[in-house]
């Protein structure tokens, strides 16, 4: 490994995980563990585990688990060596680079480099008699010249290697434009743009390096309407907010998430700094965390056609136990000649009414309890038997799961007054519906309960066990291992073959190795060699209890159940049939399958 054993060991032991979780997660004691609500998944009631004494952290709702190097590669998308340099940093320690890791580094900033001088190309090609129609365009959607080079925007020749001869005759070689995303392979072994005759939007992060693009094709061209930069190392669209390296420093007091990428440059251009957008897909639970980090309130502001509130609905749900406070700014509604009602985007609505018409829409924006209210309301005839009685029933349930008592007395009773009946009545229907999903709940806790070997599986399919008395005492093993270095000794005459779970059996042959060789065997040590779905298993099966105070005999009883479970699976021929099985997870692990 290109950073020395010594030098991890030694950050890890300067890494309290307990301070690390809490730079992201707020912590709260319960007995010998800190409690919190999962950074990786949404919920209400906390599950996320972090142990002080064994320095892991583990989350019984989502899986997820680790050391404190594995959770800043989870919380950050960080490869095991930029984690290591993050929580170096942080530490004030200076990481001692290899020859392998410094390739990789090279390898990472030839590819910022090549996106930075293919903005610049794109940029000075918007310039030229080549990008006319590319300037049409963004004069016909009223960006100013001005708003233009803010946002860097540029235009692709409608060439098939315009970009990739000017990248090549500056050094790039083709596969490092490849790496970067610029140029596509061709069947006969050449290289073409991967953007011609487009609008380019260069996609800056809050570093302020371009790790990719967005572009819009011309009107009368053929193509998809929006082409993005290809995943690359750089390119991770489940992480990347466009124009969050203007908004982060706004002075409002919160961001507007809207849909585009130009709703986002014309809403800047008008004054409004705090506008962001993701990149051309649907919002995720990463962006909501990352989102999070820059702001404590984020208003929605999606078209305001059935899709658009479709998609509020859908990021509502995803936001609903995220860090922020969320508002909804529904765009007033737009009608034709005919008085029929069209779509009406942010960047559509600003130029017809003008900012100081969206400021006061922002300003009066509808808590995201009050906005699902209005859609209810709006969804049925209230005038109607029928239609109060639908309403009702939707309401309830919308109240119902509400977490605040406070907060459900207050939106039901807005609920009841919509429907002409009283408070109390609406109250008692909200009980009557949270204790009946309680029952149910508890009566299927109780069935999980009698299904205990159920419980002892892996999360991850690929991971669950064939054997459980065995797999459970080879975890047992890998458990004192990790707590009790000294007792590798005592597993000499244990082999990998033995176990009847691959994966178990993989770490173990990997601690025994390493220790073997003087290398850590510590849990955050193997971040850099091991999945991140064995990561969370390995935390999981170090987060059960294990008694230290007998620790070899508790060792030589695990050793004997395995290998009393090892001699029941030998077939008459002497064979294992679940070699097959290990060598074929260790051949998809291999090639990456």
């Amino acid at each position: 490994m290109a950073i020395p054993e010594l030098f991890i060991d030694e950050l890890v032991a300067r890494s309290e995980i307990s301070d690390v979780v809490s730079s992201y997660v707020s912590l709260k004691r319960k007995g010998g563990n800190l409690w919190g609500l999962c950074p990786f998944h949404n919920e209400k009631t906390p599950s996320f585990s972090v142990s002080p004494e064994r320095q892991i952290y583990h989350c019984f709702g989502c899986g997820k688990g680790g050391g404190v190097i594995s959770f800043i590669m989870e919380m950050e998308n960080l490869s095991f060596p930029d984690a290591v340099r993050l929580l170096a940093k942080r530490a004030g320690m200076e990481v001692p680079e290899g020859d392998t890791d410094d390739q990789a580094r090279k390898k990472k900033a030839r590819a910022l480099a090549a996106n930075r001088d293919a903005a610049r190309f794109y940029h000075e090609y918007l310039k030229s008699p080549g990008g006319a129609r590319v300037r049409e365009y963004i004069a016909q959607r009223q960006l100013t010249p001005r708003t233009a080079t803010r946002f860097g925007l540029g235009a692709a020749p409608d060439q098939w290697d315009g970009l990739t001869k000017a990248l090549t005759a500056k050094g790039y070689s083709k596969m490092e434009l490849i790496d970067a995303g610029l140029t596509v392979a061709g069947k006969n072994g050449g290289v073409y743009d991967k953007f011609r005759a487009r609008l380019m939007l260069p996609v800056i992060d809050v570093r302020g390096d371009v790790v990719g693009f967005t572009s819009r094709i011309l009107p009368g061209e053929e193509g998809a309407k929006y082409l993005n930069t290809p995943e690359t190392a750089l390119f991770k669209k489940g992480r990347l907010i466009y124009a969050l390296n203007f908004a982060k420093n706004t002075k409002r007091p919160n961001l507007v998430l809207v849909e585009g990428n130009i709703d986002v440059i014309t809403l800047h251009q008008a004054g409004f700094d705090n506008v962001v957008a993701t990149m051309g897909t649907a919002l995720t639970e990463e962006h909501a965390r990352i989102l999070a980090r820059y702001t404590k309130e984020l208003v929605l502001c999606y078209d305001n056609d059935p899709a658009g509130k479709k998609s509020t609905d859908r990021v509502l749900n995803i936001l609903k136990n995220a860090d922020l406070n969320v508002r909804v700014l529904q765009l007033p509604n737009a009608y034709d000649g005919e008085g029929k009602p069209v779509k009406q985007d942010p960047d559509d609505f600003v130029k017809k009414f003008g900012p100081a018409v969206f400021e006061k829409c922002l300003n009066s924006s509808a808590g995201k309890n009050d906005y699902r209210l209005e859609v209810l309301i709006g969804n049925h005839n209230l005038d109607e038997e029928e239609g109060r009685m639908a309403f009702l029933k939707e309401a309830v349930e919308a109240v119902a799961a509400l977490p605040s008592p406070i907060e459900r007395e207050i939106y039901g009773n807005k609920a009841a007054a919509a429907a002409g009946i009283s408070g109390a009545a609406f109250a008692q229907e909200v009980e009557r519906w949270r204790k009946n999903r309680t029952w149910q709940a508890k009566k299927k806790q109780q069935r999980r309960d009698l299904t205990p070997a159920v419980q002892l599986q892996p999360k991850e399919r690929e991971l669950r066990y064939t054997n459980i008395r065995s797999a459970r005492a080879e975890e047992g093993v890998l458990r004192l291992l990790l707590l009790e270095p000294a007792l590798f000794p005592e597993t000499e005459r244990l082999d990998e073959g033995q176990f009847s779970s691959p994966v178990l059996g993989k770490i173990f042959s990997l601690l025994r190795q390493r220790h073997r060789e003087g290398r850590s065997t510590q849990l955050a040590a193997l971040a850099g060699v091991l999945t991140g779905a064995e990561m969370s298993h390995l935390a999981s099966v170090l987060d059960q209890p294990e008694d230290l105070s007998n620790g070899r005999k508790a060792m030589k009883d695990y050793i004997e159940t395995i290998e009393t479970e090892a001699l029941k699976r030998v077939g008459p021929e002497g064979t294992d049939p679940l070699l097959a099985a290990r060598e074929k997870y260790r051949e998809k692990k291999s090639y990456g399958g």
